[in-house]
């Protein structure tokens, strides 16, 4: 598959997924649960295989099916600069754990679109760039909405998600796409494969190491409770 299809593609599989009803049989492939007022769909990756474009990548494919959809960036829910960079700016297990406000994610966005919601949702939190607060108004959800939340290391926090796709880099494609002031990172995606394994974890996985020829796999242990498992384990302990 070309990347130029692959977005398409995606997107109909996404609008399948997320159907009229609650509950979606996709073809005897995949069970999925939609219990809340919008499909909430991870994009979940190594910063070198850049999940936020890969989202906006799918964000007009989603449109022109009829969905509405709305990207969110996970680094618009870091944590405030002091916190996130108490013990310094290389810090590795800060970055693994403590940059994003896991809290403030599932409070603000993923609790009120998901089951017994009041469908209201704050688009961000912060800049990450500048650290100022956004001061972006809430929304509401309109009907049939698909959240994309985009970022790194977003498996294993028990982030209530119902679906996850995970752009998946080899070790070395890795240490080959990331920048050297960004090579000090590279320990905590090694952590994550080992803790979280998002091979086996994710709903779909596009092996990315050639973004223009990525491949697409559904892993079979993507649902059940070893995914249950599996989404905890992260946030337990690399």
């Amino acid at each position: 598959m070309d990347s130029v299809t692959l977005p398409d593609k995606l997107a109909a599989e996404i609008v399948d997924w997320s159907g009229v009803a609650s509950t979606i049989r996709d073809r005897g492939r995949i069970d999925i649960e939609v219990p809340g007022a919008a499909l909430r769909v991870a994009i979940d990756g190594p910063r070198a295989a850049d999940p936020g474009a890969f989202a906006e990548s799918l964000v007009g494919p989603l449109r022109v099916l009829g969905r509405p959809v709305v990207h969110i960036p996970a680094e618009t829910f870091w944590r405030d600069a002091a916190l996130r960079l108490e013990y310094g700016r290389t810090d590795l297990q800060s970055f693994a754990n403590g940059w994003l406000d896991t809290d403030a994610l599932r409070r603000e966005v993923l609790v009120p679109v998901g089951p017994g919601g009041n469908g209201v949702f704050l688009p961000s939190l912060r800049d990450p760039l500048s650290n100022r607060a956004t001061r972006d108004p809430p929304q509401v959800v309109e009907p049939g909405l698909i959240l994309l939340i985009s970022g790194e290391l977003l498996l294993g926090r028990d982030l209530p998600f119902d679906y996850t796709i995970h752009l998946a880099l080899s070790s070395a494609a890795r240490r080959r796409r990331t920048p050297e002031q960004r090579q000090w990172t590279l320990p905590a995606y090694d952590d994550y494969a080992t803790a979280v394994d998002p091979l086996r974890s994710a709903d779909v996985v596009l092996r990315y190491d050639d973004p223009a020829h990525p491949a697409i796999r559904i892993p079979p242990a993507s649902r059940g409770s070893d995914r249950a498992q599996r989404n905890r384990s992260f946030a337990q302990g690399i």
